[in-house]
């Protein structure tokens, strides 16, 4: 123990005498371990405490809060009981000796054995002997912190203080300015208003204290490392302000008056603070307040210069609105709501008389807010405004009149939220509206039309505005409209309101639309004088195509669904039949119709049956029937068979598979497979196939008409969910690898090197894969190293397909393929497509390998890619002839083009020397694609940029007179970012720069014009006061 007590000494001396701070450390662990206890160390500290030096005092306190800070969890009652007496008595000693007083007891509010009564007696001694806007910045914190401790773990016995409390921490915050202490002052602001604390008579104090702040205008300095910003201290005030409906009586005043001024930021903040006070308070709190509130909300949005304010201002008026409603109606009360609503239609209504003048939409925008905000506001406000806008409709014969007024309508009926069993405010006036849609349907102005159509949507949406008569007139006005009007707005507008509505009112649209529709797909223009033929034709195209897009519009439910498939299945059957004549870019329309409706319909059973059973198998049957039929008779041949239809086809069935229950998804790939290994067909319709098809066989002579259906087996298998196992993989797998290695037709080599390396990605990592992987490579190499190969494309291709389904899941043996595809980058005949590969590589594709395909895509793979292989590329362009450099550039630009754009501005200033060399590439894709890497560096251009500006302004003054006009924007927008380049690196370069923009200030395309008069009004103002 004598040794314990001579340390305790020793370390006393050290840290107060010879002012090792480190010995406080020491003292806290001695402390903790049982050393001596706290109270054994206050007795050690004895002559410090009662040195006659103030600061010999202020050190020995010191120690003991420090030591305080790391061990308060470990004291006894009594011992907190006797430090507390010991600090409160050392708040009356010299200020030197208040900062670490206040530490100490700052650490001893943290305590759970806190006596009875003591946070209450420390409060007394904080709040009478300390003036805490006289401490430094710290020390203010310590008496904040205190303060939140104690409300947090003794707030009964402070709210025994009453208003003593409230006025003592009014009185320690007043004058306080630093933001960091600012946010612990609201945060313990804020817990006194919203835990119950008694203001009694300080309310106003309070509010005031608080108040003084408002707006926030504080701005963090640059890397500010506290990270405090403007919008945390505007929450947090805004949060005291409206925290208590007592404020309301000094807040809405003061809120009028900041809306007064000039400061936008101001205005703004004022209006959300509005309306987040307005949902705390009741109707007694607004009323001497309304007049010059809506006086101020008026102005707002009826002289706004700022959308942000307009819609604050729109939100504050529907808060108070909300606020006015909640009013409990007496016989002996004043309609607070009614008052209020009654100033807004004066000021209001008669402007919506008034279509051809500007304030029509500020007041349709008022009333709407206000009409937005309960029920009872919405009766009143449509009482009062619907009767006026129908008569203003039917009294007006310019269409554009006509058309403001539509959209007025159209606003309040999106304005009004009705539930699902609640009657219509707008119900009493559904007569009119439906008279007034319908009149405007009829018109022959487009506008009036397209409006007609949202405010349909709009009746649809409400409950009980549309019966079943209207509906059945609204079907026959789209129809018609769909099938006459040759305006693509208004088509689009039709189309997108009967989706909306067939959602809702499905059986209409069964009975009504689609039958027309079909009637009409189906139709064939009469030949007349050939004068008229080419014009029918296209109108009738044009028909069509309509037709065709709002078969997808209306198919949402699983009813509709089970309607407009066949129609559009009947489609490519009769093309293929030849039934009816049908483009074959009209068949690419009916497939682009089945791949929306698979994008969105409701994922249900019998939508997944509709799919699996119906439209896959008819798709592969009649592709099938189109290859079989390419292989006889010369004659007529199914637009079936053509690439781009087949192309349209795999997104249809892909995003099918996709969305099939796992069940159905098992039993599509069964019979996907099947189907292209045995040529099992017994799942088709229309089964008269003869019984030794061989798909995925080599065919005999150059047909390829069976073998370019791979691509549907590609659709089918690929877009599975990974949890799905396909059957006969390792078959499978080794036919997808011949037919892509021998086949010499390209959609299919192509769609059966996807379809294998789509398969590659899904596979469970293992021997099994690798085995494949390697085998595949093997054989890949060898016709690669063969420069006689007659198959080095297809090859190729296999590689490049296989490579990204490696690369997209991070797998080990992906570096193998990437050093391969750049040792091609030097091969004479595949050089420039190994460049154009890394294009493909880095890429998201749009039919396979995507995440929408459930394809295995791990994060940040193009970054990984571009880190492990920058400098193998850079090395090999050093190493490379001459003829072959061009291959190098523009693979690296293919890669830095498709990185994040933060990623290209800290990774480019290393490239820097490789990019200008590319811009001396003749290939006008390789210059593109490198200016757009070069754009967005340039707006904050790193001191390798700046020493390498002589090459970088030559070689884009060189661009500027390319004959791609996207190469001549583009170096023009770079020329402009220089511009802004320290003035004094660009100067000397300003009477070159203004020489070479002359030209292209004629050129002929006003595109290119428009930037050069930019960038050329950025260089002549360099150098000039008030220039760049």
């Amino acid at each position: 123990m004598a040794a314990d007590g001579t340390l305790m000494l020793s370390l006393v001396e050290e840290f107060v005498s010879g002012l090792q701070d480190s010995k406080a450390k020491e003292a806290a662990t001695c402390v903790k371990d049982g050393q001596f206890t706290i109270l054994q160390l206050v007795e050690a500290l004895g002559l410090s405490l009662t040195s006659s030096q103030p600061h010999t005092r202020a050190r020995g306190v010191q120690l003991l809060s420090e030591v305080l800070h790391d061990c308060y969890g470990g004291l006894t009652e009594r011992e907190v009981e006797v430090l507390i007496a010991f600090y409160e008595n050392r708040l009356k000693d010299h200020y030197v000796i208040t900062p670490p007083v206040l530490q100490g007891l700052r650490a001893l509010t943290k305590c759970t054995v806190l006596p009875p009564g003591s946070a209450v007696s420390m409060l007394r001694s904080l709040f009478q002997d300390v003036h805490a806007q006289s401490l430094m910045l710290a020390e203010r914190a310590c008496v904040y912190n205190m303060l939140i401790n104690l409300m947090a773990t003794r707030e009964a016995e402070l709210k025994g203080l009453g208003a003593d409390f409230v006025f003592g921490f009014v009185q320690s915050m007043d004058g306080e300015r630093d933001p960091r202490n600012l946010l612990l002052a609201f945060q313990i602001a804020k817990s006194i208003i919203l835990r119950g604390y008694d203001l009694g008579k300080f309310t106003e104090e309070l509010f005031e204290v608080t108040s003084c702040y408002f707006p926030i205008d504080f701005s963090p300095p640059p890397n500010d490392p506290h990270g405090i910003t403007r919008e945390d201290l505007i929450q947090m005030l805004r949060d005291v302000l409206t925290g208590t409906p007592r404020f309301a009586e000094f807040l809405l005043p003061l809120i009028i008056e900041k809306l007064d001024s000039d400061v936008q930021s101001a205005k703004l903040d004022s209006l959300q603070t509005l309306t987040a006070g307005v949902s705390q308070y009741e109707h007694k709190d607004l009323a001497e307040f309304l007049e010059g509130l809506w006086a101020s909300l008026r102005r707002e949005v009826f002289q706004t210069s700022s959308e942000k304010i307009e819609s604050a201002g729109l939100a504050a008026l529907t808060a108070l609105t909300s606020c006015l409603s909640r009013s409990v109606l007496n016989s002996d009360s004043e309609d607070s709501l009614s008052t209020f609503l009654d100033l807004v239609l004066k000021d209001c209504k008669h402007h919506l008389c008034e279509p051809d003048l500007k304030l029509v939409w500020p007041s349709a925008k008022l009333l709407q807010a206000a009409c937005s905000a309960s029920n009872r506001a919405s009766h009143i406000i449509t009482d009062a405004v619907m009767p006026s806008l129908i008569e203003q409709y039917n009294s007006r014969a310019q269409c554009s009149h006509r058309r403001t007024l539509l959209e007025v309508v159209q606003r309040f009926i999106q304005s009004v939220k009705t539930c699902e069993n609640e009657e219509s405010v707008f119900l009493a006036f559904r007569p009119s509206l439906c008279t007034m849609v319908f009149s405007a349907l009829a018109e022959t102005n487009s506008s009036l039309q397209i409006t007609a159509t949202s405010v349909l949507t709009s009746l649809a949406q409400q409950t009980g505005l549309l019966l079943d008569s209207d509906i059945e007139l609204a079907v026959d006005h789209l129809t018609r409209l769909l099938l006459t009007e040759e305006d693509d707005r208004v088509s689009l507008a039709v189309v997108e309101c009967a989706g909306a509505l067939a959602e809702l009112h499905p059986a209409a649209f069964i009975t009504k639309l689609i039958p027309r529709l079909k009637k009409e797909i189906f139709s064939e223009p009469m030949d007349q004088d050939d004068n008229r033929v080419a014009s029918e034709k296209k109108s009738h195209h044009a028909v069509r195509q309509r037709c065709l897009s709002a078969l997808a519009a209306v198919a949402i439910q699983p009813s509709v669904v089970q309607e407009s498939t066949p129609v559009l299945l009947d489609v490519l059957s009769s093309a293929h039949t030849g039934g009816v004549v049908f483009s074959v870019e009209e068949v690419v329309l009916a497939c682009h119709s089945l791949q929306r409706i698979a994008e969105r319909v409701q994922d249900t059973e019998e939508t997944g049956r509709c799919f699996h059973d119906v439209v896959i198998p008819r798709l592969l049957s009649l592709a099938l029937q189109a290859a079989l039929q390419g292989e006889g008779s010369p004659g007529r041949r199914s637009p079936l068979v053509e690439e781009v239809v087949l192309s349209a086809m795999v997104p249809v069935i892909s995003t099918s598979c996709s969305r099939l229950q796992p069940t159905l998804a098992g039993q599509t790939a069964s019979r996907a497979v099947s189907l292209f290994l045995d040529g099992d067909v017994s799942f088709l319709p229309d089964n008269s196939f003869p019984s030794n098809i061989q798909l995925l066989k080599k065919q005999q002579g150059d047909s390829w008409s069976q073998s370019q259906m791979v691509c549907l087996l590609m659709g089918c298998v690929c877009s599975l969910p990974r949890s799905v196992e396909v059957p006969r993989m390792d078959h499978l797998m080794t036919e997808l690898e011949e037919m892509s290695c021998t086949c010499s037709h390209p959609l299919s080599y192509t769609s059966a090197a996807k379809c294998f390396a789509g398969l590659v990605n899904k596979r469970p990592q293992g021997d099994s894969l690798d085995s494949l992987i390697q085998r595949t490579m093997k054989r890949v190499c060898s016709e690669l190293d063969s420069a006689s190969s007659p198959v080095r494309t297809q090859a190729f291709t296999l590689m490049i397909w296989v490579a990204k389904a490696l690369l997209l899941r991070y797998h080990p043996l992906f570096t193998t393929l990437t050093d391969k595809l750049f040792s091609l980058l030097d091969d004479a005949d595949l050089g420039p497509a190994a460049a154009d590969a890394f294009w493909l590589l880095m890429s998201d594709s749009a039919d396979i390998l995507n995440r929408s395909c459930h394809a295995d895509v791990r994060i940040m793979y193009r970054q990984r890619f571009f880190s492990e292989n920058s400098a193998k590329l850079v090395q090999g362009f050093n190493a490379a002839p001459k003829e072959k450099k061009p291959n190098y550039l523009k693979a690296l630009s293919n890669i830095v083009n498709k990185l994040p754009k933060q990623v290209q501005v800290t990774e480019l200033p290393a490239l820097l020397s490789l990019l200008l060399e590319a811009l001396s590439c003749p290939d006008q894709g390789v210059q593109l694609s490198t200016l757009s890497c070069l754009q967005p560096v340039l707006i904050d251009p790193p001191p390798a940029l700046i020493q390498q500006l002589e090459a970088l302004v030559s070689r884009l003054l060189a661009l500027i007179s390319s004959p791609a006009m996207s190469v001549r924007i583009t170096s023009l927008r770079c020329i402009h970012a220089i511009s802004r380049f320290p003035e004094h690196e660009v100067l000397p370069f300003r009477a070159r720069v203004l020489r070479a923009l002359a030209r292209p200030l004629d050129d002929r395309k006003r595109l290119v014009r428009r930037e050069a008069v930019q960038a050329r009004a950025e260089w002549f103002l360099l150098g000039s006061p008030g220039g760049s």
